[in-house]
């Protein structure tokens, strides 16, 4: 009898989120195509689960072979896919003017194209590889550093700006027909890696070295031995669960710490929008009402599915 179960494509398990949201899936009697830039730490699972559940591949998401390879080797193996996580990431730890620019392209290599890559690659998928209207979901993960920016990670956030901004346009390009939904996952901080192996630290830069320094005191805090209040395996339960919902938010944070400093943020902008809302009202023509214009745009129609 064919597995009617859900397929995932998973990147970046070998640790934290990706290790487990497979676990996660694997527990759940569903398939999983878990990836990795050195699968041998998966064998474990391997040795676990049957082919017929779990599927573990090299992949590095700087490499577009690989990227096309696993895509093929899931239909193959599987027929079908239906979640794809984009987990794989790390983080450059260093001052603007500390990191070298080869380091700093890197982290987008990794953060942000190869996200692009999988995606396009997914929606080929979702489209054409599975049967017509069965669509799939897409899960990019980002990080609360995705919506707001912090001193020594400004090449980290601004890759997961960059991926947070192509996610919301690459969703709306979606045609309904498709059924391909998506959504950004926003987690704080969780035991994970990603202060050790996936990160890169970069020496302090000389200029940025006194204690009252911003860089000097974030990295303190970075370095100290303060407990993250994040699980792993939470989170990870917490994204297999979310894939069940028929509608999806656009963005959602994983952890009370995210969410409230995403909401902090959030109204942070909104308050400085009130504040300095005269001077950006002073730059519309002065033939044209800017309440009314804007009245007009949304009484359209035309931006109904834009604006959600």
């Amino acid at each position: 009898m064919p597995n009617s179960s859900r397929v995932w494509l998973i990147t970046g398990t070998s640790s934290g989120l990706g290790k487990a949201t497979v676990e996660a899936i694997l527990a759940a009697g569903e398939r999983v195509v878990a990836t990795a830039r050195k699968p041998e730490v998966l064998n474990h699972l391997k040795d676990k689960f049957p082919s017929t559940q779990l599927l573990v591949l090299p992949l590095d998401v700087t490499n577009e072979t690989q990227i096309k390879s696993a895509f093929e080797r899931t239909i193959k193996q599987f027929g079908r896919l239906d979640v794809v996580v984009n987990n794989a990431g790390y983080a450059v730890f260093g001052e603007i003017e500390a990191i070298p620019e080869e380091d700093a392209r890197k982290e987008f290599e990794v953060q942000f194209w190869g996200p692009v890559r999988i995606m396009k690659e997914a929606v080929k998928t979702f489209r054409e590889g599975n049967p017509k209207g069965v669509g799939g979901r897409v899960f990019n993960v980002s990080s609360v550093g995705g919506y707001m920016a912090n001193p020594t990670l400004a090449y980290y956030s601004s890759s997961k700006f960059a991926l947070e901004a192509f996610t919301e346009s690459f969703l709306k390009e979606m045609d309904p027909k498709w059924n391909i939904k998506g959504a950004i996952i926003e987690p704080g901080g969780f035991d994970s890696e990603w202060k050790g192996t996936s990160a890169h630290h970069i020496p302090p830069h000389p200029a940025y070295t006194d204690d009252t320094n911003p860089c000097h005191m974030f990295r303190k805090i970075h370095e100290s031995d303060r407990p993250v209040l994040g699980s792993a395996a939470r989170m990870g339960r917490a994204l297999y669960k979310l894939a069940d919902e028929p509608e999806l938010p656009l963005r959602i944070q994983f952890g009370s710490e995210s969410l409230f400093l995403v909401k902090m943020q959030a109204q942070k902008t909104i308050s400085e929008g009130e504040k300095w809302g005269h001077v950006s009202r002073s730059t519309d023509r002065e033939d044209m009402n800017g309440e009314e214009y804007v009245k007009g745009l949304m009484a359209s129609g035309n931006f109904d599915r834009l604006k959600d």
